[in-house]
């Protein structure tokens, strides 16, 4: 995740060529008289998708479920099921609501596939055939943009904004791949927000200081990019790309990467031939004369919500991941996120790669920050 002080970024894929306004017409039969029709989808986003049909059978009809499946980066494929809840009747109007803010945000562009199972009193059954629906931010109207596997997705601004967004998402994929050998496996979708209004109205649970977010499990990225100030949001692109592909990289059913790492390495591509920020070097240099840096043990878990305890955070993590890397090379680099993808726990990748455990980095990067700039 980035600052808004830095960047302003946010993961979300919008695959908007593909845009459902909702409506989607089926109709089935099963051994008896049931009918399915009026079969619609209605996004209210982010709070929630609304599913809905018209239900018709020669009997009482007695239930009546939804299933769905979500499309995301998973080890095994996860069917959802909701009853509906209705008075028995041989005409019914089904609906149901998936809330977002309990079952979590589903980017735009991502598809969902649903069927409806309903029985009625004679024992009759009938599913539906699937149906897939593509979420999209109903609250702004989409333009587009692909090249090879990044999809840019933007609003109220011309083509040559959408280039710059591309241009810069590009650049970065060249810079993670240099620095980790790393490259996208599957599509990113990046869905730039041109105010951080829009951003904190389409983004649910992100802290106020945040400017990005990327859901990796959906190769998603929010970014806020304003228009009036491009040169110092731009490079919020590469801080969520870097996560993204560092998502993909090490994508386990057992572990997640520790902070310092996924957070250090994003701010590493994100300012790459930059000069890192007052932001970052002023905490990092006076921790270092007040002896009072924060232990790469600490760093492994979430920063914290208060502003100037996260500035140090993410500082000192570029500097740990800027150490690695200028000490040991890249090849090392894509080593530990492969490793960390067996589900190795954070000591023991560190162990496999570079023969220290996370006490021993903490001792060797000291010593080393202590002879360079802190950025």
């Amino acid at each position: 995740m980035t600052k808004k002080i830095i960047i302003a970024a946010i993961g979300v894929c919008l695959i908007f060529s593909l845009i459902f306004r909702g409506v989607y017409p089926a109709s089935a039969q099963g051994q008896g008289q049931i009918t399915v029709g009026n079969n619609n989808v209605k996004i209210n986003y982010p709070e929630s998708i609304t599913f809905s049909c018209h239900v018709q059978d020669s009997v009482n009809v007695t239930d009546i479920r939804l299933e769905y499946q979500v499309e995301q980066m998973s080890f095994a494929q996860v069917t959802s099921e909701a009853e509906i809840t209705f008075t028995p009747s041989a005409s019914i109007d089904a609906s149901y609501e998936l809330n977002m803010a309990q079952y979590g945000q589903i980017p735009s562009g991502v598809n969902v596939n649903y069927w409806w199972k309903i029985k009625d009193a004679a024992g009759d059954i009938l599913q539906t055939t699937p149906t897939s629906y593509t979420v999209y931010d109903n609250n702004h109207t989409w333009s587009t943009m692909t090249q090879g596997k990044i999809n840019i997705y933007w609003y109220g601004q011309d083509q040559a904004f959408g280039q710059k967004i591309m241009t810069e998402a590009q650049t970065a994929l060249s810079i993670i791949s240099n620095a980790t050998g790393g490259t996208l496996d599957q599509a990113a979708n990046i869905s730039i927000y041109t105010s951080v209004q829009d951003y904190a109205a389409s983004v649910l649970g992100v802290p106020e200081w945040s400017g990005g977010v990327t859901l990796s499990q959906y190769n998603s990225i929010f970014v806020v990019v304003q228009p009036n100030d491009l040169g110092a949001d731009l490079p919020a692109v590469a801080h969520e790309m870097t996560h993204v592909i560092e998502g993909q990289l090490s994508f386990n059913p057992y572990n997640s990467l520790p902070f310092w790492l996924n957070e250090g390495l994003a701010v590493y591509v994100q300012f790459t031939g930059l000069t890192l920020p007052a932001q970052f070097t002023s905490p990092l240099s006076s921790a270092i004369a007040n002896n009072t840096l924060i232990s790469v043990r600490s760093l492994s878990d979430p920063f914290s919500a208060y502003p100037n305890q996260a500035d140090l955070s993410y500082a000192q993590s570029v500097s740990i991941v800027t150490y690695l890397i200028d000490q040991y090379g890249s090849a090392k680099i894509n080593q530990l996120l492969e490793t960390f993808r067996s589900g190795s726990t954070y000591d023991g990748a560190l162990e496999t790669v570079y023969g220290f455990n996370m006490d021993g980095l903490f001792a060797q990067w000291k010593t080393w920050v202590s002879t360079h700039d802190a950025h």
